[in-house]
């Protein structure tokens, strides 16, 4: 898997680096983390990083297009690997796990404005917004 984030990196002109490989490969096995998770995650693999390095690559891979950001009103910032087909999210309303959701309808932008005002749409973000299985299961126990 390491050649493939190494290709990636360079595909954008990035330097392919310790930390930016760590980055990759947290967001890769564990999609939709925190920073302060990612953080973790890595400094279990290299225990000098800073927080400063992985919030600039954080930053550097979302700025490239290889990291997608998302933030789901009133919740914190997540990171995923899964770019390039405009899937959208289920966010549970009691626990915060968010789940992909593939794209609602037809061709990306997945969905067509009723008015587009004269932008030229080339991105749909949906949230759907729910409970979980484990907490609606939680919440039906005696």
């Amino acid at each position: 898997m390491t050649s493939d984030f190494e290709a990636q990196l360079r595909s954008v002109s990035l330097r392919v680096t310790r930390p930016r490989l760590a980055v990759l490969t947290a967001l890769h096995d564990h999609p939709h983390i925190d920073t302060d998770t990612v953080i973790g995650l890595v400094r279990a693999e290299l225990p000098a990083v800073s927080h400063q390095a992985v919030y600039d690559v954080l930053r550097a891979l979302t700025d490239s297009g290889l990291v997608r950001r998302i933030q789901p009103m009133g919740a914190t910032a997540r990171y995923e690997s899964r770019v390039g087909d405009n899937h959208h999210h289920v966010v549970c309303r009691s626990c915060g796990a968010i789940a992909d959701v593939e794209c609602a309808v037809g061709h990306a932008p997945c969905l067509t404005a009723s008015n587009n005002h004269g932008f030229v749409v080339d991105e749909a973000e949906v949230v759907y917004w729910g409970t979980c299985p484990d907490c609606a299961t939680a919440s039906t126990r005696p």
